[in-house]
């Protein structure tokens, strides 16, 4: 989906690439990202993968509490680890090892990639057999500086939910229907058998729209409260996302 990029390639445009069209065979891009986050403000370029395991673990963990498919593959010791993790079965400590040991054999690797490309921007360098980490580059931090920020946040968890909603249905695409419901603002996965909460609207369309306003394509924000905060038009009664 190098067009997504290419018609307006900006920082926030090559990572949302990533989010919403690299390769899903399991949830790891999108812990890893999530992970990116919650350390950026620490200021630190290089990140050690004892450090990175930390916020990994613990939304791989938090979400198999949601959805227990993480993957497409039947088998995955690391899965299986968090999962023995959340039964109590192990402690953080060996999470934590087990993760530095099998959590990141192949997102690293694969995180920049979308439809057998890279991304013209690299946002970390791969720097584990010789610093034992990865490396943050200036555009992971210019990126955290950029109006849309947070709004990337919550599209990564926007994302990540969509994609567990089709995992956990394993339906083909005709027996599925996205439905939303005006009273909540939410997304919702109906397989003819059963209806499932799936994400907020906002952050799942937010993405795709680039940030944009689909009327005026201004900037527009999905944090409540800010100016150009993503509203409902009650006088069209219809959206301005």
């Amino acid at each position: 989906m190098t067009k997504f990029y290419e018609i307006e390639p900006n920082i926030e445009n090559y990572w949302r690439s990533i989010i919403l069209f690299g390769r899903n065979v399991a949830s790891y891009k999108f812990a890893l990202a999530k992970s990116l986050y919650d350390l950026k403000d620490d200021g630190e370029t290089l990140i050690t993968l004892d450090r990175l395991a930390v916020p990994f673990a613990k939304h791989i963990t938090e979400h198999l509490t949601i959805c227990d498919k993480q993957g497409t593959s039947p088998n995955s010791q690391f899965l299986t680890t968090c999962r023995e993790f959340n039964k109590g079965n192990i402690t953080k400590d060996v999470l934590i090892d087990k993760t530095v040991k099998n959590g990141f054999v192949n997102v690293i690797d694969a995180f920049h990639n979308v439809h057998n490309a890279e991304v013209p921007t690299r946002f970390f360098m791969d720097e584990r057999k010789t610093k034992g980490g990865i490396l943050l580059t200036d555009a992971f931090f210019e990126l955290g500086e950029q109006f849309q920020y947070q709004s990337l946040v919550e599209e990564t968890e926007a994302r990540w939910r969509l994609v567990e909603a089709a995992w956990e249905l394993n339906l083909p695409k005709h027996l599925i229907q996205i439905d939303y419901k005006e009273e909540t603002r939410e997304f919702f996965a109906d397989n003819k058998l059963r209806r499932v909460a799936v994400t907020s609207a906002k952050p799942s369309l937010n993405g795709y729209q680039k940030g944009r306003c689909f009327y005026c394509y201004r900037d527009i924000s999905i944090e409540q409260g800010q100016n150009e905060s993503a509203a409902y038009s009650y006088e069209r009664e219809h959206p301005i996302l």
